[in-house]
């Protein structure tokens, strides 16, 4: 009886240990190691130690990450990333989202790879029917879902076409769920679905909390004098499965440019940013949804750089920092900096990407957790069937 007291103290304790010391103490004893595997600690884990996850990359070699520890000491604490043999055989990629510590990477081979990058395990999901062509066009979303934490990822196929979006006969939304607990893609629970007039306008979403978020425009409405875009943000519920319309502040509904605007996430909060100013003197706004409630906005801070030129905008620390790039004046190499708010004050973080191309670093936070842990190596989910690999790369006919 001692003996299970003592393991049951000592399950509480290991419980805040970070993740790092955690993969280390399943080398401790069979009894450490079961625990720690178990699905039920695995699910109910929880880490309030964030990271940045820096991605540089060069057209024509391999992306480098580096993963900074996220807290007073930042930005001292940072560590190359290795890379998992399914995230290395990925081509022309680009992330969907990070939920819960995970990080979702697709792929151009219609592919998509789950990964957690601080315990190097990741497993692959191949993405069935996807239509890129002059009717249709088609939108990944990536989540967490809090109550269970069940990876979900969501397929949205729409019409892409505008002058014939009237006539189309089919379902104008066609959606589709894979959870990974399941490994099999499926309708979601719930039936709806936006209205066929709205369409997406940037590849780049957002998973805040349970909800995964996209800009939208709806093209229902037309401006012919004067050409804006009716901007609006559409939901996703990772927990309910849910759709759902979020309207912006007005000063915002009606934009003259899509590429000034951009999602994303800051303390679980839904932030707007918005680039205004000309290209050698770039303001960037930071707009705030307060208490998840749609129109109400409290803008926290607007930048500009005097003495760089600001490249783009690329996360928040969850100090409320801005993550950004800059070039500095008679430099062509781009900076990473961080953004003080209060000071108005830029540090340099010591990364540089070599051009002044903004699109070749990719920033993302995510939390310590241990999700996939218990997931075998190379795993492919493909077509509703788990396959599992071997070493070797050989498929395993039992996983059949």
């Amino acid at each position: 009886m001692s003996d299970n007291v003592l393991f049951e103290i000592l399950e509480e304790i290991i419980k805040w240990l970070p993740v790092k010391s955690l993969i280390r103490c399943r080398s401790v004893s069979k009894s450490w190691k079961s625990l720690i595997d178990s699905s039920d600690f695995i699910t109910h884990y929880s880490s309030h130690q964030q990271h940045i996850l820096v991605c540089s990359h060069r057209y024509g070699s391999e992306p480098k990450y580096v993963s900074i520890v996220d807290d007073n000491t930042f930005p001292e604490q940072r560590v190359s990333v290795t890379l998992p043999p399914l995230v290395k055989m990925l081509v022309s990629y680009r992330t969907i989202g990070s939920s819960h510590g995970l990080l979702c990477l697709y792929s151009v081979m219609e592919e998509v790879v789950i990964w957690n990058p601080l315990i190097t395990k990741a497993v692959a999901v191949v993405v069935p029917n996807v239509v890129y062509d002059k009717m249709f066009n088609t939108e990944l979303g990536f989540g967490v879902c809090r109550e269970t934490s069940d990876p979900k990822i969501v397929k949205i196929r729409y019409i892409n076409w505008f002058m014939n979006m009237e006539n189309v006969n089919c379902i104008p939304w066609q959606v589709e769920i894979f959870t990974l607990n399941t490994g099999v893609w499926r309708s979601p629970n719930s039936s709806n679905l936006p209205r066929k007039s709205i369409s997406f306008v940037s590849k780049d979403g957002v998973c805040v909390d349970r909800v995964f978020y996209w800009l939208a425009t709806d093209r229902s409405v037309v401006y012919v004098q004067t050409p804006a875009y009716n901007i609006m943000v559409i939901s996703f519920d990772m927990t309910s499965e849910e759709f759902g319309e979020v309207n912006l502040p007005d000063s915002f509904v009606y934009h003259e440019s899509l590429r000034d605007l951009y999602i994303d996430n800051l303390r679980e909060s839904l932030v707007l940013v918005e680039c205004s100013g000309e290209v050698d003197n770039l303001v960037y706004s930071v707009w705030m949804m307060e208490d998840g409630v749609p129109k109400s906005f409290t803008k926290l801070y607007a930048i500009h750089a005097p003495d760089a030129t600001i490249t783009g905008v690329h996360g928040f620390r969850k100090s409320g920092e801005l993550v950004m790039g800059v070039i500095e004046d008679g430099r062509k190499a781009q900076s990473l900096v961080v953004y003080e708010p209060n000071l108005e004050h830029i540090s340099y973080l010591g990364i540089s990407c070599g051009t002044n191309d903004a699109r070749q670093i990719d920033v993302h936070s995510y939390m310590e957790t241990l999700l996939l842990l218990d997931q075998p190596s190379l795993t492919i989910f493909d077509i509703g069937n788990a396959m599992l690999k071997n070493s070797n790369g050989e498929l395993r006919a039992d996983c059949f």
